[in-house]
């Protein structure tokens, strides 16, 4: 089974990032609510920003804010020139309007790209994907992702469809095991810890893994590891496979918007 190096791929980008950066690039995070996963996420992005020249900034809010009170933090960004880019951190608590609020970053600033209509960045999730997509190789004639909200899940097939790749795509409620059991390729960004096992799916399959939960006290993806051994072709680990490298990308699209925008 050949196995993604993600923090390998991430230190490539690093490098080149570390050599163009002069200025000090701005990136602002949006936290709502307390989800360990999410707090974890951003305490990577923050230390590998300080260790290539990006300030980071976070804007928490209780999981029982407003709409507009997230919104209103979010267009001050918009106009402060001083913010290069704006990420808004997900999945956001329940009862919050994900696509209202991701919606209302600026295009320019929306280093996520998640915003509706033709985008200025490439996502970094989606782009790390397809980048394992091309480390694959041969066989990969039907894709499967199970996504973990239709705001990514749309995000994904679009940016793919944009590169001649297609996907299909299903929600966590929407599963089916038929779809998973066909597919040579399975996407997976659930956030459900060791849902996807051996036995789901058919020999020589490759498995995109980009989900990522505190488990037990640790880091887990949605694949469980020890039983895809001899089943899977290929694997993006978690941790240590596509994590470092959205992290990567999502930073280089903060040098680019600064870039842009200076």
């Amino acid at each position: 089974m050949k196995i993604l190096n993600g923090k390998k791929e991430a230190e490539k980008i690093y490098s080149n990032l570390k050599r163009v950066i002069k200025d000090e690039p701005s990136l602002a995070v949006i936290l709502v609510g307390d989800d360990k996963s999410s707090k974890l996420y951003i305490k990577k992005k923050k230390k590998a920003a300080k260790e290539i020249g990006i300030k980071v900034s976070q804007y928490v809010f209780p999981s029982n804010s407003k709409d507009a009170e997230v919104i209103e933090t979010i267009n001050k960004l918009n106009r402060d020139s001083s913010v290069n880019g704006i990420i808004v951190q997900l999945p956001l608590p329940v009862g919050f309007n994900t696509n209202k609020i991701v919606g209302s970053v600026s295009k320019q600033k929306d280093v996520d790209g998640f915003t509706k209509g033709k985008l200025v960045f490439d996502p970094p999730l989606p782009a790390a994907i397809l980048f394992a997509l091309n480390k694959i190789g041969g066989k990969r004639k039907t894709i499967v992702a199970l996504a973990n909200s239709d705001i990514f899940g749309k995000t994904l097939k679009d940016f793919l469809e944009r590169k001649e790749i297609k996907i299909d795509y299903m929600l966590r409620k929407d599963f089916s095991l038929d779809r998973i059991k066909k597919a040579d390729v399975v996407i997976s960004v659930c956030g459900c810890p060791g849902f996807l096992k051996g036995d789901m799916f058919k020999k020589g399959v490759a498995l995109i893994d980009a989900g990522m939960k505190i488990s037990k006290g640790k880091v887990a993806g949605d694949v469980e590891k020890g039983s895809v051994k001899q089943k899977a072709s290929f694997l993006t680990p978690v941790p240590g496979g596509l994590g470092p490298l959205n992290v990567a990308l999502l930073l280089k699209n903060v040098y680019l918007a600064w870039k842009l925008q200076n």
